[in-house]
């Protein structure tokens, strides 16, 4: 009796999930085109961890796909929107251990894409993973200037030379 329901039901579960797919696939030129258009850096790091889940999203499809050249375009876009924040909440020159607002969300998203960017790289012969691994140390270079933003005295004790 359980073994014929377990297929309608995996059917029924799998229906609804795909349109979930469809629309955060479409949705990316939406969240890119107002992720551009928005002026306040604030706001566009508050943007990213929604585009940087469906950025990431689509480049998990691409290299599924056997699609690395694609899946590489996207994360140097990730990568230059990443840095484009950071670029933008330093020009405030607000104190960010004070005030996370923005760097909070932007240094989430950076840590969530760059475990799911690891996650991928597993699985790259060595060829492959040239490209990605130099976008990936961007990535992690502006993950680090993210946290000596909010925690500037943790920073300090990292970098001081031990007693």
């Amino acid at each position: 009796m359980l073994e014929r329901l377990r297929f309608p039901v995996l059917m029924i579960l799998a229906a609804g999930l795909w349109p979930g797919w469809a629309l955060a696939q479409d949705r990316i030129p939406e969240f890119r085109a107002r992720f551009t258009q928005e002026t306040d850096p604030l706001r566009r790091a508050q943007m990213m961890p929604r585009l940087g889940e469906a950025e990431f999203d689509e480049i998990t499809r691409d290299v599924d796909g056997g699609k690395l050249p694609e899946a590489l375009v996207v994360l140097k876009e990730y990568r230059d929107e990443i840095e484009s924040c950071e670029k933008g909440l330093d020009k405030r020159n607000i104190n960010a251990e004070r005030h996370p607002k923005g760097y909070k969300q932007l240094e989430i998203s950076l840590r969530e894409s760059l475990r799911r960017l690891n996650g991928l790289l597993i699985s790259f012969t060595g060829d492959d993973q040239k490209p990605f691994l130099e976008v990936r140390a961007d990535l992690d270079e502006l993950n680090r200037h993210l946290i000596r933003e909010l925690f500037p005295n943790q920073a300090d004790k990292e970098t001081a030379p031990p007693n």
